[in-house]
């Protein structure tokens, strides 16, 4: 099923002096469910079209369509927004960090507490609820900024690079965990990253984009033996490397 549905965005920045183009007619569809990842070179626009989607400004042109609507702000909520940097609120618990969304959207404070502990758990952070963040790591913030955005039950989760500030064993794990979870909750989710070997260990199909301006260079479909796999696993599966290859030496070509 067709659920989120880019149609023809272009974008530009305008100074006092010049216009910047930084989207060209950017046109791609993604199925309810699955996991995609924008990769290219720097500017060519992959948070900018994150940005789009979520709605946080317009497009020049073109349109963004969620299950056959137009993105407004009636339907944002249906959007969750993952970033690099976790945005914890430092005088607040784990738990109220984790339910400021349902507050702020004013659902019902009796499941707040049920909720956060819920996901704290599927998260692999039972006990941390009455912590605060200044306690936890950088991998475990990460985890509860995963709960967070899980809580208001988004359909779609946008992720912008949200493991590039982690060491490497625990962007392994949150790798893992992303994965795990958003297909246990069966959310559909937008990942931008640099990181080729990540985009491919999580995705179903990856998204290479070319810059100045930006523009949809081409769409890699990654094999079903490898989606049905975790992506810690995926690097050691013997096609990875192959496809790993393929996709370098396509965005070397982009110059």
């Amino acid at each position: 099923m067709e659920f989120l549905k880019v149609e023809n965005i272009h974008h530009s920045y305008f100074s006092n002096t010049q216009a910047k183009e930084v989207l060209r007619d950017i046109n791609l569809n993604i199925r309810e469910g699955e996991f995609v990842s924008f990769i290219g070179p720097s500017g060519c626009g992959k948070t900018t079209l994150l940005s789009i989607i979520a709605g946080l400004f317009s497009s020049t042109e073109g349109k963004v369509y969620i299950e056959g609507e137009e993105i407004s702000p009636h339907n944002q909520s249906l959007i969750g927004y993952m970033l690099q940097q976790d945005y914890l609120f430092p005088w607040k618990t784990i738990e109220e960090n984790v339910t400021i969304g349902l507050k702020i959207m004013e659902r019902s404070n009796k499941k707040h507490k049920v909720t956060a502990n819920a996901l704290l758990r599927e998260v692999g952070l039972p006990h941390v609820g009455n912590n605060y963040p200044r306690e936890l790591s950088g991998g475990m913030r990460q985890r509860v900024a995963l709960a967070r955005t899980l809580a208001v039950d988004p359909k779609i989760l946008l992720l912008d690079e949200p493991f590039s500030a982690l060491d490497y064993q625990s962007k392994l794990k949150l790798e893992d965990l992303v994965v795990e979870t958003l297909k246990a909750y069966q959310k559909t989710a937008v990942l931008v990253t640099h990181d080729i070997g990540e985009a491919i260990a999580m995705s179903e199909r990856v998204f290479l984009f070319s810059a100045n301006p930006g523009t949809l260079h081409r769409v890699f479909e990654i094999p079903s033996e490898l989606q049905e796999l975790s992506p810690f696993d995926v690097r050691q599966h013997p096609t990875y490397s192959d496809i790993f290859q393929t996709i370098w030496k396509e965005l070397e070509s982009l110059g």
